[in-house]
């Protein structure tokens, strides 16, 4: 039986969490990336399913009330962001 760990990165935007990611991905070959879900607005080049699932805030809530989503906290930094990590990305399929 293989052991999986959930490694998370939090930090305020622009503090480099992408750059770290994409650099350990780059790195090893034994770490995949969960995508989240947010209903903050999509920026710059980001991709709906690639960078982060972009949901409404309606959708989130609806999503938790089925156990599809484990953690579902609001960012300090904007009341109307919404992040959650969903569940499939780090259990076993």
């Amino acid at each position: 039986m293989s052991s999986k760990k959930l490694i998370v990165f939090s930090a305020p935007s622009g503090a480099g969490k992408t750059t770290l990611v994409k650099y350990l991905l780059s790195e090893f070959n034994n770490i995949e990336f969960s995508i989240s879900a947010t209903s903050r607005k999509i920026r710059g080049n980001e991709k709906d399913g690639k960078d982060y699932y972009f949901l409404t805030k309606n959708e989130l809530e609806f999503a938790s009330k089925f156990d599809n989503i484990i953690i579902n906290s609001e960012l300090k930094e904007s009341k109307e962001i919404a992040f959650s990590i969903i569940k499939k990305f780090i259990e076993n399929e």
